[in-house]
């Protein structure tokens, strides 16, 4: 077969994808590998460890390695409905929120179909549209930098099959009131899911991380997606969960993800955390106080900082705009990394998770010797 060998030898074909990879973009991750001295603000992660009992549950896990992990994640539902009070079939397990975010695009997308979200919020959501064919609805924040609904509610369609609202918002690290959610589900037909996407709300103090439970008795539709990365510090470890207003929702996430999409090791580790509320408390009150602190400490460099209600802030300048760069690179040489505001989609910004009391003692010194070496950074400080 002289016409297969020569294609198998011509080097110059290149492989052919399928389309919607030229329309998937590329998650902007952090560049934060390859320096171990590195101080890492940059991904929303927490600065403190695992608590001890969870890695002595991953520890106890690891011997069964060589097993298949639960398919059904049935010990760490079962918790989880016991913590929420939420009936554990109607509860999704994900490999971080991720998994779930990108299975329900799977699940509800198609061409034709109309996507809507905020716009600058989470990388991941114009993967859904892209990957589906689906057509994606931004909607600019407010000027307050928080989700506008009343905006995102007039665009809805007979198209629209789902809605994603993240609540405290990534990057801007604002957040809604739990009313202003619930006004704006009674404006939603029943036919369009609802993702409230709460990978932060253990840090928001507008209500109580429980409050918004209560939303899935009234509106079938709805999903609440939620993290074990951030408040639990498990980001390493990828688990996510979703609680969900309809059983066939998570019939169909399931459906459409691969088998064992959850680790063994993982999931023995969220278990664990989750009988450890009161210490996860305590770290989340230490994060909270660094937000006040680290907010009134940046406002003074003449940065603008938006009202954070997560485990990070959201700050701006003319400065920045001109020099977002040159402060980045600058950072890391003095042993510091944080998110580009351009990587998020607003240029002009600086998206700087919390430390320890430590490590942002150490930022902010070197913040402001960053700032003011810039053109126009000793007018800045003042």
């Amino acid at each position: 077969m002289p016409g297969v060998l020569a294609l198998r030898h011509n080097k110059a074909m290149a492989l052919e994808f399928a389309a919607r990879i030229s329309r998937i973009p590329i998650y902007p991750a952090a560049e934060s590998y390859g320096r171990e001295d590195l101080v890492l603000l940059a991904s929303n992660e927490s600065p403190y460890p695992p608590l001890p009992a969870v890695i002595e549950a991953i520890q106890a896990a690891a011997p069964a390695l060589n097993r298949y992990p639960d398919p059904t994640n049935s010990a760490l539902r079962r918790r989880l409905a016991e913590r929420h009070e939420v009936p554990p079939e109607r509860i999704a397990i994900g490999n971080g929120s991720c998994d779930i975010l990108l299975a329900a695009g799977e699940a509800l997308l198609e061409e034709g179909a109309e996507l809507i979200y905020a716009w600058p919020s989470f990388s991941v959501y114009p993967h859904l549209a892209a990957a589906s064919g689906a057509r994606a609805v931004t909607v600019p924040l407010d000027d307050q930098e928080r989700h506008d609904l009343p905006a995102m509610a007039r665009e809805i369609t007979v198209a629209t099959r789902l809605i994603l609202i993240c609540n405290p918002n990534n990057p801007t690290s604002t957040a809604l009131p739990l009313t202003a959610i619930e006004e704006f589900l009674e404006q939603v037909p029943d036919h369009v899911c609802v993702i409230l996407d709460e990978a932060y709300c253990e840090f928001n103090l507008l209500d109580d991380a429980s409050a918004s439970v209560a939303l899935l008795a009234k509106h079938s539709n709805l999903v609440l997606l939620r993290t074990f990365s951030k408040a639990y510090s498990l980001c390493g470890a990828r688990v996510g969960y979703a609680l969900c207003g309809s059983e066939r929702l998570v019939a169909a996430l399931n459906q459409v993800r691969q088998p064992f999409f959850c680790n063994l090791l993982a999931q023995s580790a969220a278990s664990a955390a989750l009988e450890h509320g009161d210490e996860i408390e305590q770290r989340v009150a230490m994060t909270v106080a660094e937000r006040i602190s680290m907010g009134e400490r940046l406002a003074a460099l003449g940065l603008q900082v938006s009202d954070s209600q997560a485990n990070f802030c959201w700050v701006s300048s003319d400065l920045l705009r001109e020099h977002e760069r040159e402060v980045l690179e600058r950072l890391r040489e003095r042993g510091f990394i944080v998110r580009a505001g351009s990587a998020l989609g607003s240029p002009g910004h600086l998206r700087i998770s919390y430390g320890t009391s430590e490590q942002d003692e150490r930022f902010l010194v070197a913040l402001a010797d960053v700032l003011e070496q810039l053109p126009a950074g000793e007018r800045l400080a003042r």
